[in-house]
């Protein structure tokens, strides 16, 4: 019996926010080393995928909004292909392929979604693979992506899950509800909302209308609605710009994430922190080698930050906010740098963003698509990038028999914005991928290959010692204080002002 069900409004929002230049997709990349049995790999992609009733779907209009409906015409060969490199088939044509496919919109006349299967990649296979973003925000379908492997290499083929949601814990390899409370860390490890803010948007959730009717109750929701709607444009640098549409994708070798939880450890700082910094101060060098001014800059980055609680975890469909990051890349000094990511995402644990920008995306999915627009034109027109950290399972894994070597994912920017950041912790290790518009920054390995140099840097801090050739904490916080203008103090006035 062909099944339908009436899109979500925040997945309207989503699907709404698909450009000629910039296509609403989330991006995966798994590599396998080798041998590795195609056939079996096409089959079990096939029989764990289509356990999900949305992987079937294809979005139709009607009266009353948009529907999810059975593909009458469902062909699991136009979602699953198979692919050569052109010679010599490594890692720059691979880079290539990747980039040439964020560039290309899914087929709306069938379910948003495709595989492709890159054949003989340095003795064994990789696979790319390509999701609309209206099917499901990262936290799920990391779950999904995640819910293709095992635990061991001899794990049987065929397990059974129900029609809709994730997988039961039984009979699997790997717990999908234990993946998905992981990756629901994603890049606020530690980004807790405060219970007032929990509570708000508990009651979004129920009734997302309410996000626009908090605007006068005076609880803290308002100022964050005017600080997004008020905020001011970051610094103007060659990161920002109109695309081309035209797409670039790099990403590092992994770094060993004890080294990272060790510095962090040993400077008093989170792993968001160490990672965030490093993303900073690779801007900062490549704005320098460019020869571009660099004093003062900032770079504010669109941050996703989960929603999901109790028993929304298992579904899929998009429940996260967004909060908005300011980095400091115009800082010179590494510790100095880190030391303001850190106090800033200390403020950002008391924030209501993530709650309103979830409300504000469930109302303007059930508004015209004009109003949406103009909003978000002006909501990310002050933003040059969309970053996300996701911690995947620190234990190996494997697809189809053959053993998971690294895995990587790219987020999709929406309008004008063209640098996507992209952190995964696996295995034990970390990796860093970046996408950016061709037209803006052509060579985004030049970017990726200063990540590793600008962690080192606290590394060597690390290693270095005694302790009082560093700056102490206390007094690296203090410093930004005075040569930057605090993002509290800046917005705390700006609020003032628009309220």
């Amino acid at each position: 019996m062909a099944h339908s069900e009436r899109m979500d409004s925040v997945d309207t929002t989503w699907l709404r926010l698909d450009r000629p230049n910039n296509p609403m997709q989330i991006v995966g990349l798994f590599m396998l080393a080798g041998p590795v049995d195609i056939d079996r790999l096409e089959r079990i992609l096939a029989e764990r995928l289509l356990t999900y009733g949305r992987f079937r779907q294809r979005v139709e209009s009607g009266v009353t909004g948009l529907w999810w409906r059975d593909d009458p015409d469902f062909d699991i060969a136009r979602h699953i292909k198979r692919v050569r490199l052109p010679a010599p088939g490594g890692r720059k044509e691979l880079e290539r392929f990747v980039a040439d496919l964020t560039a290309q919109h899914l087929d709306p006349n069938h379910p948003l979604w495709q595989y492709h299967i890159v054949e003989d990649y340095e003795g064994g296979v990789a696979v790319v693979n390509r999701w609309h973003h209206c099917i499901a925000d990262g936290i799920a379908l990391v779950g999904v992506m995640l819910s293709l492997t095992d635990e061991r290499p001899d794990a049987p083929s065929k397990f059974h899950m129900p029609p809709e949601g994730l997988p039961d814990d039984e009979g699997l390899g790997f717990p999908v509800r234990r993946i998905i409370a992981l990756a629901s860390q994603t890049v606020g490890q530690g980004l807790q909302l405060s219970g007032q803010a929990l509570r708000t948007y508990l009651g979004m959730l129920a009734d997302p209308m309410r996000a626009l009717g908090y605007l006068n109750d005076g609880r803290g929701i308002a100022t964050e609605l005017g600080y997004l709607l008020l905020m001011p444009t970051d610094s103007a640098t060659r990161f920002k710009g109109k695309p081309s549409g035209v797409k670039r994708v790099a990403w590092t070798d992994p770094i060993p994430l004890p080294e990272v939880k060790a510095v962090g450890h040993a400077l008093g700082c989170s792993i968001n922190d160490i990672l965030l910094a490093s993303v900073a101060g690779s801007l900062h060098e490549y704005l320098k080698e460019h020869g571009d001014e660099t004093a003062g800059v900032e770079v504010r980055a669109l941050v996703p930050i989960n929603l999901r609680v109790g028993k929304d975890e298992p579904e899929l469909g998009n429940r996260f906010g967004i909060l908005a990051v300011e980095l400091p890349v115009g800082i010179e000094q590494p510790l100095e740098r880190l030391y303001e990511v850190r106090r800033r995402m200390e403020e950002l644990k008391r924030s209501y963003e993530p709650s309103v920008t979830l409300g504000l995306f469930a109302a303007l999915g059930h508004g015209p698509k004009i109003v949406q627009d103009q909003l978000f034109d002006l909501l990310l027109s002050r933003a040059t990038a969309v970053m996300t950290n996701v911690p995947g399972p620190q234990q190996p894994l494997y697809l189809a028999g053959s053993e998971i070597t690294q895995i990587m994912f790219w987020v999709p920017q929406a309008h004008d914005v063209s640098v996507g950041v992209s952190i995964l912790s696996f295995n034990g290790r970390v990796q860093f991928g970046l996408m950016t518009d061709a037209a803006l920054v052509p060579d985004p390995q030049s970017i990726i290959a200063l990540f590793r140099p600008e962690f080192d840097k606290l590394l060597y801090y690390v290693l270095m010692g005694p302790w009082e050739a560093a700056p102490a904490p206390a007094e690296v916080e203090a410093a930004p204080r005075k040569k930057l203008a605090a993002p509290a103090a800046r917005r705390s006035k700006r609020l003032r002002a628009a309220t």
